[in-house]
């Protein structure tokens, strides 16, 4: 069951979602609007290699914009801290970024229950388009859990800044 955009008002209220700093223009009927940090990374290499630790640089978002370039994979990550011990959180791109042909987070929407920190973002762009930091690029769901949790203590928990992947450490 999805909560509702005054159920997610109420429930940071209570403590039992973590959405810090809370705008409560940025509710919406069945999610919230969550806002893009500062800078992005970007792999190093053309070819990311699943099996080996992938360099990235960290490049700042201008007040003026940056723009992606299709064929390459930016990290972001979210301004607000987000997570909650009660409900499972799922995020995607806004329909607004989407239209613009920016996709962000079309693989690997599920949040942990037990997860908070800053979410890293994972955006590709299918032509040249230009991001702003602080700019409204997605949303954020909360659905009810049935059984028995076992919260979430993994090596993305805590995130302050956008996280490049770890599935390298799957093959030692």
């Amino acid at each position: 069951m999805i909560l509702s955009g005054l159920k997610i008002e109420e429930e940071v209220k209570n403590g039992k979602i973590t959405i810090d700093p809370f705008n409560k223009n940025d509710i919406n009927p069945n999610s919230y609007n969550y806002t893009l940090g500062d800078y992005i990374k970007v792999y190093v290499n053309d070819i990311l290699d699943s099996k080996c630790k992938q360099e990235v640089k960290k490049v700042p978002i201008p007040d003026e914009g940056l723009v992606l370039e299709p064929n390459k994979v930016y990290l972001g990550y979210t301004n607000e801290i987000i997570g909650s011990d009660y409900y499972v959180p799922t995020i995607t791109g806004r329909s607004s970024t989407g239209r613009l042909g920016l996709f962000v987070q079309i693989t690997s929407d599920l949040v942990d229950v037990g997860f908070t920190g800053r979410l890293t973002l994972q955006m590709h762009a299918t032509q040249p388009v230009k991001i702003y930091k602080g700019m409204k690029i997605g949303q954020i769901m909360f659905w009810k859990i049935y059984g028995d949790v076992e919260l979430y203590k993994g090596k993305y928990q805590n995130s302050k800044e956008p996280r490049e992947s770890e599935v390298w450490r799957d093959f030692k």
